[in-house]
């Protein structure tokens, strides 16, 4: 009976706990590495703006400088950024281990993992791509990723590719385990969030952020992804069939992400921002 009593005691307890405490709000940058000027707008994110998680792809161009400026920036949140497709038309990537079933008749990554009209037959799943080949690369990019920054905290996918079937998502989920790094949000309870409106302008994204922001509810924890970047020639010249706008897309993650107004917003809801490594 006493046993009783205090178990419906504490639900009570953790039922008014979740009415009173406030909403905390991931906000992670994806692909670092993609350029440089994605590198400068992810660390603008983070040190001007609400940005509290970075992720990183290993096999990128840029990912020896994002290694550096994640060294001036020893509190940074960071994620690998598992991936193993080269989307982009005028920029690309390849593996940093040997697995001839991933890359192309050009050494590249496929560009898509999932069939797509524009990219016929250069997706991953269109190929003869073999579980050995991921489990290689996954690997590779890990052991890199630990040996440059070793503060890893948590595995995420590019393109979704850890969730391309049954057997790549058990592959991810036993590395998960070996190499001690956590795969989130589901694991904690996180819910995924996104823009609540258009978005596709600056002003658009911010108009769209804050009406997110204000749907939040008291006592969960949310994540919110996007693709930080600056319009400059550099960004203007990254692109794919499907999407073209990518700088101005881009530059208007980093305007809404170091708005004043969306700064101001999240302080007067009480909107708690954490990182991966507040989940643990």
């Amino acid at each position: 009976m006493k046993l009783l009593y205090f178990s419906f005691f504490a639900l009570l307890l953790q039922a008014a706990f979740a009415q009173t405490a406030p909403p905390r709000l991931i906000v992670r940058g994806d692909d670092m590495g993609y350029s440089h000027a994605g590198n400068e707008a992810l660390i603008k994110c983070f040190t001007e703006g609400i940005e509290t998680s970075i992720e990183v792809i290993v096999p990128s161009p840029w990912f020896p400088e994002a290694v550096k400026l994640l060294a001036e920036n020893p509190t940074v949140d960071v994620g690998i950024h598992l991936a193993i497709t080269s989307e982009w038309d005028n920029v690309k990537w390849r593996p940093v281990s040997d697995c001839p079933s991933l890359r192309d008749a050009d050494g590249y990554f496929y560009p898509m993992v999932r069939p797509n009209k524009n990219y016929p037959k250069r997706s991953i799943v269109e190929n003869d791509w073999q579980l050995a080949d991921i489990e290689k690369e996954f690997r590779a990019q890990i052991e890199l990723a630990l040996k440059k920054i070793p503060r890893i905290s948590h595995f995420s996918s590019h393109m979704g590719c850890s969730d391309m079937s049954a057997e790549v998502s058990a592959l991810t989920q036993k590395l998960a385990k070996e190499y001690k790094i956590n795969i989130v949000p589901k694991d904690f309870g996180v819910q995924n969030v996104g823009y609540i409106g258009p978005h596709a302008t600056s002003q658009e994204k911010i108009d769209s952020f804050s009406k997110m922001l204000e749907s939040l509810e008291a006592g969960k924890t949310y994540l919110f992804v996007d693709h930080p970047g600056l319009d400059t020639p550099e960004v203007r010249a990254i692109h794919h069939i499907g999407y073209e706008q990518v700088a101005i897309d881009r530059q208007g993650v980093t305007d809404t992400w170091t708005s004043p107004r969306v700064k101001a917003l999240i302080k007067a809801k009480g909107i708690q921002l954490i990182s991966y490594k507040d989940l643990r």
